[in-house]
């Protein structure tokens, strides 16, 4: 048996699957092994596996033995593994050291590297994965690198003919499961004589 994935968030008491066997007499339905830190009870009559407290995720996948016994009969058996596993919630948003940046920029210079934007994220594996992107500003004179946060200028600047001052707000998002979360950042960029 492979019931659907469980979230780390599972509470207990929750419908994990049924098992069920084709036999002409009643059975009795038991967990034999593999369960060893109990998070699974199962009701012996109708196969009906519930978890039994909160699950760790460090401690899944789990997998654990069935038996269905004649109730007349004890030597008559048959076991099934079932394997359970759980998935890890999205239970941080990505965060900048400072929501609040100030950055200065000769003027005349050709495309830079103005500052590397660096978040952090306590998830881990696809939901602590980042990415970077511009929220607002203006995206014909700043990029930013996706994956790595560095922001960019891609045009020159000329401080007599041109704003002195430009703020781009800057996202990081995760790939988060089951949905996504941001954080953000202003990078304001003083144009300098």
């Amino acid at each position: 048996y492979r019931p659907a994935p469980l979230s780390e968030k599972t509470l207990p008491d929750t419908f994990v699957v049924q098992i069920s066997v084709l036999y002409k007499v009643p059975v009795i339905y038991s967990i034999v092994s593999g369960d060893a830190k109990e998070y699974f009870i199962i009701d012996s009559s109708t196969g009906i596996v519930r978890t039994r407290k909160n699950l760790k995720l460090k401690d899944f996948p789990v997998i654990f033995n069935v038996r269905a016994t004649d109730s007349s009969n004890a030597s008559i058996f048959k076991e099934a593994s079932v394997n359970v596993e759980v998935i890890d919630e999205n239970d941080f948003p990505p965060v900048f050291p400072s929501s609040l940046l100030e950055e200065r920029l000769e003027e005349n210079l050709p495309t830079t590297h103005l500052v590397q934007l660096k978040a952090q994220d306590n998830d881990t594996g696809r939901n602590g994965f980042l990415t970077y992107g511009i929220l607002s500003g203006d995206r014909l004179k700043f990029r930013i690198d996706e994956t790595t946060g560095i922001l960019y200028s891609t045009a020159s600047f000329d401080y007599e003919e041109e704003p002195t001052e430009y703020q781009v707000v800057v996202y990081v998002e995760d790939d988060g499961i089951p949905e996504k979360k941001r954080g953000y950042c202003t990078v304001v960029i003083k144009i300098i004589d």
